[in-house]
Protein backbone atom coordinates (compact mmCIF):
# COMPACT_ATOMS: atom_id res chain seq x y z
CA UNK A 1 0.00 0.00 0.00
CA UNK A 2 1.81 3.47 -0.93
CA UNK A 3 1.49 6.47 0.82
CA UNK A 4 -1.16 8.15 -1.80
CA UNK A 5 -3.57 4.63 -1.06
CA UNK A 6 -2.94 5.42 2.85
CA UNK A 7 -3.91 9.02 2.78
CA UNK A 8 -6.80 8.13 0.45
CA UNK A 9 -7.88 5.65 3.07
CA UNK A 10 -10.06 7.17 6.23
CA UNK A 11 -10.58 4.37 8.30
CA UNK A 12 -7.10 3.46 8.06
CA UNK A 13 -5.91 7.21 9.06
CA UNK A 14 -9.02 7.06 11.93
CA UNK A 15 -7.45 3.17 12.86
CA UNK A 16 -4.21 4.72 13.51
CA UNK A 17 -5.17 7.84 15.20
CA UNK A 18 -7.83 5.72 17.48
CA UNK A 19 -4.31 3.57 18.13
CA UNK A 20 -2.06 6.17 18.75
CA UNK A 21 -4.47 8.19 21.47
CA UNK A 22 -5.64 5.10 23.04
CA UNK A 23 -2.00 4.56 23.86
CA UNK A 24 -0.87 7.59 25.39
CA UNK A 25 -4.34 7.71 27.63
CA UNK A 26 -3.92 4.12 28.68
CA UNK A 27 -0.18 5.12 29.47
CA UNK A 28 -1.47 7.77 30.98
CA UNK A 29 -3.79 6.54 33.39
CA UNK A 30 -1.88 3.57 34.13
CA UNK A 31 1.83 4.74 34.08
CA UNK A 32 2.38 8.51 33.90
CA UNK A 33 -0.60 9.24 36.79
CA UNK A 34 0.76 7.40 39.13
CA UNK A 35 4.52 8.66 38.24
CA UNK A 36 3.19 11.75 39.29
CA UNK A 37 1.40 11.23 42.27
CA UNK A 38 4.80 9.47 43.53
CA UNK A 39 6.58 12.81 42.83
CA UNK A 40 3.82 14.38 44.27
CA UNK A 41 3.64 12.82 47.23
CA UNK A 42 6.60 13.25 48.10
CA UNK A 43 6.76 17.19 47.43
CA UNK A 44 3.86 17.52 49.72
CA UNK A 45 5.67 15.39 52.29
CA UNK A 46 8.46 17.65 52.23
CA UNK A 47 6.38 20.31 52.03
CA UNK A 48 4.13 19.55 55.35
CA UNK A 49 7.26 19.04 57.09
CA UNK A 50 8.72 22.21 56.71
CA UNK A 51 5.06 23.59 57.29
CA UNK A 52 5.08 21.45 60.69
CA UNK A 53 8.56 23.20 61.22
CA UNK A 54 7.96 26.79 60.66
CA UNK A 55 4.41 26.42 62.49
CA UNK A 56 6.39 25.17 65.43
CA UNK A 57 8.76 28.25 65.17
CA UNK A 58 5.27 30.48 65.57
CA UNK A 59 4.87 30.49 61.71
CA UNK A 60 1.63 30.24 59.71
CA UNK A 61 1.51 29.20 56.33
CA UNK A 62 -1.71 29.95 54.15
CA UNK A 63 -3.09 26.09 53.06
CA UNK A 64 -4.11 27.29 49.47
CA UNK A 65 -0.19 27.09 48.87
CA UNK A 66 -0.69 23.21 49.45
CA UNK A 67 -3.01 22.63 47.02
CA UNK A 68 -2.11 24.77 44.34
CA UNK A 69 1.51 23.16 44.82
CA UNK A 70 -0.44 19.51 44.61
CA UNK A 71 -2.50 20.78 41.03
CA UNK A 72 0.99 21.57 39.65
CA UNK A 73 2.30 18.16 40.12
CA UNK A 74 -0.34 16.12 39.32
CA UNK A 75 -1.30 18.11 35.91
CA UNK A 76 -0.98 16.85 32.81
CA UNK A 77 1.86 17.51 30.42
CA UNK A 78 0.90 19.43 27.19
CA UNK A 79 1.19 16.99 24.89
CA UNK A 80 -0.58 14.25 26.78
CA UNK A 81 -3.47 16.77 27.21
CA UNK A 82 -4.01 17.65 23.79
CA UNK A 83 -3.38 14.24 22.40
CA UNK A 84 -5.03 11.93 25.19
CA UNK A 85 -7.77 13.73 25.80
CA UNK A 86 -9.01 12.90 21.74
CA UNK A 87 -8.90 9.37 22.60
CA UNK A 88 -12.96 8.85 23.69
CA UNK A 89 -13.74 10.91 21.01
CA UNK A 90 -11.69 9.35 18.14
CA UNK A 91 -12.92 5.94 19.43
CA UNK A 92 -16.45 6.72 19.14
CA UNK A 93 -15.83 8.25 15.56
CA UNK A 94 -14.12 4.52 14.99
CA UNK A 95 -16.42 2.53 15.94
CA UNK A 96 -19.95 4.70 14.74
CA UNK A 97 -18.10 4.63 11.45
CA UNK A 98 -17.07 0.59 11.58
CA UNK A 99 -20.02 -0.70 12.78
CA UNK A 100 -23.05 0.85 12.50
CA UNK A 101 -22.88 3.86 9.91
CA UNK A 102 -20.53 6.00 7.56
CA UNK A 103 -21.21 9.29 5.66
CA UNK A 104 -20.67 9.30 1.75
CA UNK A 105 -20.78 11.75 -0.78
CA UNK A 106 -21.93 11.25 -3.90
CA UNK A 107 -19.15 12.60 -6.68
CA UNK A 108 -20.81 11.71 -10.08
CA UNK A 109 -24.02 11.24 -11.47
CA UNK A 110 -24.33 7.81 -12.10
CA UNK A 111 -26.97 7.67 -9.99
CA UNK A 112 -29.30 9.84 -11.75
CA UNK A 113 -32.01 11.04 -10.79
CA UNK A 114 -32.06 8.94 -7.01
CA UNK A 115 -29.18 10.29 -5.89
CA UNK A 116 -28.22 13.86 -7.36
CA UNK A 117 -23.68 14.78 -7.67
CA UNK A 118 -23.07 16.64 -4.00
CA UNK A 119 -25.63 14.71 -1.92
CA UNK A 120 -24.42 13.51 1.27
CA UNK A 121 -25.86 9.99 2.36
CA UNK A 122 -25.61 7.94 4.98
CA UNK A 123 -24.43 4.51 4.48
CA UNK A 124 -25.45 1.27 6.71
CA UNK A 125 -22.80 -0.80 7.75
CA UNK A 126 -23.89 -3.52 9.47
CA UNK A 127 -27.05 -4.63 7.32
CA UNK A 128 -25.02 -6.81 5.34
CA UNK A 129 -22.95 -8.80 8.43
CA UNK A 130 -20.61 -7.17 10.89
CA UNK A 131 -17.02 -6.46 8.91
CA UNK A 132 -13.86 -5.82 10.85
CA UNK A 133 -12.62 -2.29 9.62
CA UNK A 134 -10.16 -1.82 7.23
CA UNK A 135 -9.52 -5.21 5.58
CA UNK A 136 -13.68 -5.38 5.50
CA UNK A 137 -13.70 -9.06 6.91
CA UNK A 138 -17.06 -10.06 7.98
CA UNK A 139 -17.28 -11.76 11.11
CA UNK A 140 -21.21 -12.12 11.41
CA UNK A 141 -23.49 -13.08 8.88
CA UNK A 142 -26.92 -10.66 8.97
CA UNK A 143 -28.40 -10.08 5.94
CA UNK A 144 -27.81 -10.41 1.72
CA UNK A 145 -28.18 -7.72 -0.17
CA UNK A 146 -31.40 -8.17 -2.49
CA UNK A 147 -32.13 -6.81 -6.36
CA UNK A 148 -33.30 -2.88 -5.81
CA UNK A 149 -30.86 -2.15 -2.68
CA UNK A 150 -28.47 0.73 -3.40
CA UNK A 151 -25.18 -0.58 -1.81
CA UNK A 152 -21.74 0.94 -1.61
CA UNK A 153 -18.57 -1.27 -2.26
CA UNK A 154 -15.17 -1.37 -3.28
CA UNK A 155 -14.31 -0.60 -6.74
CA UNK A 156 -13.23 -3.95 -8.07
CA UNK A 157 -10.35 -2.93 -9.88
CA UNK A 158 -8.73 -0.40 -7.36
CA UNK A 159 -9.81 -1.51 -3.54
CA UNK A 160 -9.14 2.39 -2.74
CA UNK A 161 -12.00 3.67 -4.26
CA UNK A 162 -15.80 3.21 -3.11
CA UNK A 163 -18.61 2.96 -5.55
CA UNK A 164 -21.95 3.15 -5.11
CA UNK A 165 -24.83 1.34 -7.47
CA UNK A 166 -27.94 -0.74 -7.73
CA UNK A 167 -27.77 -4.37 -7.28
CA UNK A 168 -29.54 -5.60 -10.29
CA UNK A 169 -28.82 -9.34 -10.33
CA UNK A 170 -27.90 -11.57 -6.80
CA UNK A 171 -26.01 -15.12 -7.08
CA UNK A 172 -27.49 -17.11 -9.23
CA UNK A 173 -29.90 -14.77 -11.39
CA UNK A 174 -29.63 -14.46 -14.85
CA UNK A 175 -29.92 -10.65 -16.23
CA UNK A 176 -30.03 -9.56 -19.89
CA UNK A 177 -30.19 -6.08 -20.74
CA UNK A 178 -31.25 -5.75 -24.70
CA UNK A 179 -32.31 -2.49 -26.16
CA UNK A 180 -31.74 -0.81 -22.98
CA UNK A 181 -34.41 -3.19 -21.31
CA UNK A 182 -33.73 -5.87 -18.37
CA UNK A 183 -35.10 -9.18 -17.74
CA UNK A 184 -33.93 -10.85 -14.31
CA UNK A 185 -34.51 -14.99 -14.51
CA UNK A 186 -36.78 -14.46 -17.96
CA UNK A 187 -39.14 -11.76 -16.33
CA UNK A 188 -39.51 -8.70 -18.27
CA UNK A 189 -38.89 -5.42 -15.74
CA UNK A 190 -41.81 -3.20 -16.48
CA UNK A 191 -41.62 0.41 -16.95
CA UNK A 192 -43.69 3.37 -16.75
CA UNK A 193 -42.53 6.64 -19.07
CA UNK A 194 -42.52 9.78 -16.90
CA UNK A 195 -41.43 13.53 -18.32
CA UNK A 196 -38.18 14.13 -19.10
CA UNK A 197 -35.35 14.28 -16.84
CA UNK A 198 -33.11 17.90 -16.89
CA UNK A 199 -29.67 17.18 -15.86
CA UNK A 200 -28.57 20.21 -14.59
CA UNK A 201 -25.06 19.90 -14.41
CA UNK A 202 -25.08 18.90 -18.11
CA UNK A 203 -28.27 21.30 -19.18
CA UNK A 204 -29.47 17.97 -20.72
CA UNK A 205 -32.58 16.17 -21.28
CA UNK A 206 -32.82 12.10 -20.64
CA UNK A 207 -35.77 9.87 -20.73
CA UNK A 208 -37.28 9.36 -17.71
CA UNK A 209 -38.97 5.39 -16.71
CA UNK A 210 -40.38 4.24 -12.77
CA UNK A 211 -38.85 0.77 -13.41
CA UNK A 212 -40.44 -2.14 -11.64
CA UNK A 213 -37.53 -4.17 -10.50
CA UNK A 214 -39.20 -7.20 -9.39
CA UNK A 215 -41.36 -5.64 -7.49
CA UNK A 216 -38.73 -2.56 -6.25
CA UNK A 217 -39.92 0.42 -7.95
CA UNK A 218 -37.38 3.46 -8.48
CA UNK A 219 -36.13 6.30 -11.09
CA UNK A 220 -33.87 5.73 -14.04
CA UNK A 221 -32.75 7.58 -17.21
CA UNK A 222 -31.48 6.73 -20.42
CA UNK A 223 -29.65 8.65 -23.26
CA UNK A 224 -31.14 8.18 -26.52
CA UNK A 225 -28.07 8.78 -28.23
CA UNK A 226 -26.28 6.24 -26.52
CA UNK A 227 -25.80 2.78 -28.22
CA UNK A 228 -27.59 -0.43 -27.05
CA UNK A 229 -24.39 -2.57 -27.30
CA UNK A 230 -21.84 -1.79 -24.45
CA UNK A 231 -18.78 -0.19 -26.31
CA UNK A 232 -14.96 -1.63 -24.18
CA UNK A 233 -12.78 -5.02 -23.32
CA UNK A 234 -15.23 -7.03 -21.63
CA UNK A 235 -12.48 -9.05 -19.42
CA UNK A 236 -13.27 -9.18 -15.60
CA UNK A 237 -13.10 -12.35 -13.65
CA UNK A 238 -16.17 -14.35 -13.99
CA UNK A 239 -16.47 -12.86 -17.61
CA UNK A 240 -17.16 -16.11 -19.28
CA UNK A 241 -20.77 -15.77 -17.72
CA UNK A 242 -21.23 -12.79 -19.64
CA UNK A 243 -22.00 -12.64 -23.49
CA UNK A 244 -22.55 -9.40 -25.60
CA UNK A 245 -23.86 -8.56 -28.76
CA UNK A 246 -25.13 -5.23 -30.53
CA UNK A 247 -28.06 -5.19 -28.44
CA UNK A 248 -26.88 -5.37 -25.37
CA UNK A 249 -25.84 -8.58 -23.02
CA UNK A 250 -26.87 -11.07 -20.83
CA UNK A 251 -24.94 -12.50 -17.26
CA UNK A 252 -25.37 -14.93 -14.99
CA UNK A 253 -24.54 -14.04 -11.70
CA UNK A 254 -21.95 -16.19 -9.55
CA UNK A 255 -22.04 -17.13 -6.55
CA UNK A 256 -20.84 -15.10 -3.84
CA UNK A 257 -21.05 -11.66 -6.50
CA UNK A 258 -23.56 -9.27 -6.99
CA UNK A 259 -24.19 -7.80 -10.57
CA UNK A 260 -24.21 -3.88 -10.40
CA UNK A 261 -25.76 -1.10 -12.19
CA UNK A 262 -26.51 2.95 -11.98
CA UNK A 263 -29.86 4.43 -12.24
CA UNK A 264 -28.33 6.92 -14.99
CA UNK A 265 -28.24 3.92 -17.68
CA UNK A 266 -26.35 5.43 -20.27
CA UNK A 267 -23.80 7.17 -17.86
CA UNK A 268 -22.43 4.92 -15.85
CA UNK A 269 -19.50 2.81 -15.34
CA UNK A 270 -20.64 -0.17 -13.81
CA UNK A 271 -20.80 -4.16 -13.63
CA UNK A 272 -21.18 -4.29 -17.55
CA UNK A 273 -17.78 -2.77 -18.14
CA UNK A 274 -15.77 -4.29 -15.38
CA UNK A 275 -17.77 -7.43 -14.12
CA UNK A 276 -19.40 -8.44 -10.46
CA UNK A 277 -18.84 -7.20 -7.02
CA UNK A 278 -18.02 -10.13 -4.73
CA UNK A 279 -19.40 -10.06 -1.05
CA UNK A 280 -15.91 -9.23 0.30
CA UNK A 281 -16.41 -6.02 -1.74
CA UNK A 282 -19.47 -5.09 0.52
CA UNK A 283 -19.62 -1.83 2.56
CA UNK A 284 -22.70 -1.23 3.19
CA UNK A 285 -26.89 -0.25 2.20
CA UNK A 286 -27.16 3.63 1.08
CA UNK A 287 -30.65 4.72 2.89
CA UNK A 288 -30.84 8.28 3.42
CA UNK A 289 -29.83 11.43 2.23
CA UNK A 290 -28.47 13.76 5.21
CA UNK A 291 -27.58 16.76 3.21
CA UNK A 292 -26.80 17.96 -0.43
CA UNK A 293 -23.14 19.90 -0.45
CA UNK A 294 -24.59 22.89 -3.02
CA UNK A 295 -27.35 23.95 0.08
CA UNK A 296 -23.83 24.51 1.98
CA UNK A 297 -22.05 25.81 -0.59
CA UNK A 298 -24.41 27.20 -3.55
CA UNK A 299 -26.73 28.24 -0.68
CA UNK A 300 -29.33 25.93 -3.00
CA UNK A 301 -32.16 25.74 -0.41
CA UNK A 302 -34.76 24.01 -2.69
CA UNK A 303 -32.28 20.79 -2.62
CA UNK A 304 -32.93 20.56 1.39
CA UNK A 305 -36.40 18.66 0.31
CA UNK A 306 -34.14 16.22 -0.53
CA UNK A 307 -33.49 15.39 2.85
CA UNK A 308 -34.69 11.91 4.31
CA UNK A 309 -34.67 8.17 2.63
CA UNK A 310 -34.32 7.37 -0.76
CA UNK A 311 -35.54 3.72 -0.75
Amino acid sequence: MNLQSILGNFALILFILTILTGVIWFLDVFVFAKQRKLVADAALAEYDARREKLSAEGLKLETSNREELKANLMRQPAWIEYTGSFFPVILLVFCLRSFLYEPFKIPSSSMLPTLLVGDLILVNKFTYGIRLPIINKKVIEINQPQRGDVMVFKYPKDMTLDYIKRVIGVPGDKIVYKDKRLTVNGQEVSYKELPDFLDEERLTYAKHYEENLLGVHHEILNDERAPTYVPGVHEFPHSELCTYDLDGFACTVPAGNYFMMGDNRDNSADSRYWGFVPDENIVGKAFGIWMNQNVITNLEFKKLKRIGSFQ
